[in-house]
């Protein structure tokens, strides 16, 4: 890896440290970076699995103070995710190589898709939110949940997107709290494949490394600065982004 080269993963890292404690999406950000450089999809895949770990948790750190009251629902929650999070990496492992390659442009399309209709998606969670509903996750949460972290800990992106209109449909609860314990279940599914990894895999650890830094710097902005940022702009980059992704894969 060049000098400049090492310069992009790490910058990648922090925008995708950011991008992932305001919403979730961040992989789409890292992960066309590496396959950039040269990492095969399997290997950078692995690798931002590592590299995002550090990244979320600045974010749990930096929402501390909304996840102080919901040690019960990070219970719950935690483990389908955790259980999820470990299904979705040994599937990783297990499936032909050739499958990740087909099935991964079609991942980054549909996380393309959640976070273009995240804004109408968020508009129909506010209009459908119930004072009744379950404080700390019905059976179907749970069910999403451990659903989603199986997508976690196969690819990812977009995992955040998914958790928020999950928790904002199911639970009667501040947006903000939502966001708070979506930071720790996606630390949760990142850490569980990360460890799955380490004895299963291969990682390319400066690239890994880079990124680890990069987001560690980045969630820890994202949770201060980054809901002034204009989530149009994110969004856009995060389309670029990702569009750029798919091709380079279906190209190679």
């Amino acid at each position: 890896m060049t000098l400049w080269e090492a310069v992009a993963v790490l910058a990648a890292g922090v925008g995708a440290g950011m991008i992932n404690v305001i919403v979730g999406s961040g992989t789409l950000i890292t992960f066309p970076v590496l396959l950039a450089v040269g990492i095969p999809p399997v290997t950078a895949n692995v690798s931002n699995s590592f590299g995002l770990v550090p990244g979320s948790l600045s974010g749990v750190y930096g929402y501390r103070r909304e996840l102080a009251d919901q040690g019960r629902r990070l219970l719950r929650l935690g483990t389908a995710s955790l259980l999820g999070g470990l299904v979705g990496a040994m599937l990783l492992i297990k499936l032909p190589k050739g499958a990740f390659d087909a099935i991964v442009p079609a991942l980054i399309l549909l996380a393309l898709v959640l976070v273009v209709i995240q804004p109408r998606v968020a508009k129909f969670v506010a209009a459908r939110r119930r004072s009744d509903g379950d404080p700390d996750g019905s059976p179907v949460l749970l069910v999403g949940v451990f659903l989603t972290g199986i997508y976690g800990g196969y690819f990812g992106a977009a995992q955040g997107v998914l958790l928020l209109a999950l928790m904002g449909m199911l639970l009667q609860e501040e947006l903000q709290r939502i966001n708070g314990v979506k930071n720790a279940l996606a630390l949760i599914v990142n850490g569980v494949a990360a460890l799955f990894f380490l004895f299963t895999s291969t990682v390319n650890w400066t690239a890994a490394g880079l990124i680890a830094v990069g987001s560690l710097v980045g969630g820890l902005l994202g949770a201060k600065v980054g809901r002034r940022l204009s989530p149009l702009v994110l969004r856009g980059v995060i389309v670029v982004v990702g569009l750029v992704a798919v091709t380079k894969l279906l190209l190679s």
